[in-house]
């Protein structure tokens, strides 16, 4: 079947489904890649500009705009179609990765890279709903292997090539090489992908609701990762702000008759599931993505490449995975496959807790491994559960508030890894100071004292063994979540 059926919405017009999933694929490549490249350099980035006190927000800033626009573009793409929401995020993306590349200080990085964060909120989403509507339920289960095959190739290309950029040219490529590939897709969807979106009434995008959530979770962002700077009276003000924007983000919502942040859809105990284990997995995967790479070089004194190689092990594993489960929860069910990602991500932990100075490289990356494969089955079962509930209609909404989970537990983890860091490391050190820059530089390291590189090894160490910990308690939580799954759901399965 070349169009997907039983479902009211309007006419998605596929001649050339391939070429669709085709610039599906690149824009799920450049958003891939995006996490593995910058990750991988990040350490360098540190040592060139300084300021490791904001290292996670170069992650926290990126992952916490493009988590609030997520739900605005699910709204747009369902009142104006998936092609033009996808032009203005990736072209807001764009301009945002061309400026990261020009950026002289973290400041400026972290601005920058905001305005990336912006337009990537429509990139995957998007990119993800247009397969929703072109292939039926059954069939996105498969189709999850093509796209996981995408997260394979981005962990062999990102982490070599960033650590190849880094060690032998600037640090500005690793934002600059995704260029063509968003140019490329763009250009695929203008010219293969056909949309039939009917006039409906007047609609309503909810940019009140928007502002509020994005008050509401980037206060409790700065109060979780610049924590230790603000003070007690800062601290309290923030969170302060933060309560006050959320409580009335809920009560905006309830009246608003389309809402940005559709909570009566939690009112469905697949969705409502799906939702809390895709914010757990988020939040998981941020302890390999942002902190692996600099235990490596800041730990265990390896290069980029080394560093590169452990991160790139979780994509693989994750490409690898998701074909299986995509496979298992056709014959099976939502349950069994996120239930066996649960506890791949209570291994992987695992395995990460034991790391310590002198251990091999190997040990690292058998952890990466083992939470790759954790989210290979966790994130498909939530996806295909959720667009699997819905109707057209509603799937671009269901979808973006799906993304919005997952990368809002992204930048949740960013902000509480990253301030148990600086809080670990700060308690332990106090007068680290730009020392740190360096302990994350292999080429800087030996400026520092015998002492002072023991002492910063240690504190970091045990700073980057406590997000593991933290990473092991969020797999027990998105186990329960898993065992709550009704026992038959599948896609071929739907009630």
């Amino acid at each position: 079947m070349d169009q997907a059926v039983g479902e009211a919405r309007p006419s998605v017009v596929v001649p050339r489904r391939g070429m669709v999933l085709a610039a599906a694929l690149m824009a799920t490549f450049m958003a891939a890649v995006e996490s593995t490249i910058v990750a991988t350099a990040m350490p360098t980035i540190v040592a060139d500009l300084g300021g490791f006190r904001l290292f996670s927000w170069v992650f926290a800033a990126y992952l916490l705009t493009m988590a609030v626009t997520v739900p605005v573009y699910g709204r747009l793409a369902d009142i104006y179609g998936r092609k033009r929401v996808f032009f203005v995020g990736t072209g807001i993306f764009l301009v945002g990765t061309t400026l990261c590349g020009f950026a002289g200080s973290m400041t400026l990085l972290i601005v920058f890279r905001a305005v990336q964060g912006v337009g990537a909120g429509a990139i995957q989403p998007v990119a993800v709903t247009v397969l929703g509507d072109i292939y039926t339920p059954a069939e996105r289960a498969r189709v999850q292997g093509y796209t996981s095959s995408v997260f394979g190739i981005s962990a062999i290309v990102g982490p070599a090539l960033g650590a190849f950029i880094v060690e032998h040219l600037h640090w500005a490529l690793v934002f600059w090489v995704n260029l063509p590939i968003g140019l490329a897709s763009m250009l695929m969807f203008g010219l293969f992908l056909r949309e039939n979106v009917p006039r409906r009434n007047r609609r309503r995008i909810d940019y009140l609701g928007s502002a509020l959530l994005a008050l509401g979770v980037g206060s409790a962002m700065l109060a979780l990762v610049q924590g230790a700077r603000l003070g007690a009276v800062g601290i309290a003000a923030a969170a302060t702000i933060a309560a006050a924007a959320l409580v009335l983000l809920a009560m905006h919502e309830a009246r608003t008759p389309e809402p940005i942040v559709p909570f009566r859809l939690w009112r469905n105990r697949v969705i409502a599931l799906a939702h809390l284990g895709s914010f757990g997995t988020g939040a998981a995967m941020m302890g390999v993505s942002a902190f692996l790479p600099a235990y490596v070089q800041g730990v265990m004194g390896r290069g980029p490449g080394v560093a590169g190689f452990a991160l790139g092990c979780q994509s693989v594993s994750w490409m690898l995975a998701t074909i299986v489960a995509g496979r298992l929860m056709v014959r099976t069910s939502y349950r069994l496959s996120a239930g066996i990602g649960a506890v791949a991500l209570f291994g992987g932990g695992a395995l990460l807790v034991l790391l310590t100075p002198a251990s091999g490289v190997w040990l690292a990356a058998g952890g990466s491994f083992v939470m790759g494969i954790g989210m290979g089955f966790c994130n498909p079962a939530f996806l295909v559960s959720i667009q699997a509930s819905v109707g057209w209609a509603e799937r671009g909404v269901a979808t973006g508030a799906n993304m919005f989970m997952r990368t809002f537990g992204q930048s949740f983890g960013a902000a509480l890894f990253g301030a148990v860091v600086n809080f670990g490391v700060h308690a332990r050190v106090p007068n680290a100071g730009d020392a740190v820059n360096k302990l994350l530089q292999p080429g800087l390291r030996n400026e520092l004292g015998s002492g002072q590189l023991a002492r910063l090894t240690q504190a970091f160490a045990a700073s980057v063994h406590e997000v593991y910990w933290l990473v092991i308690a969020i797999a027990v939580v998105v186990t329960a979540v898993a065992a709550l799954f009704p026992p038959r759901l599948s896609p071929i399965r739907p009630r």
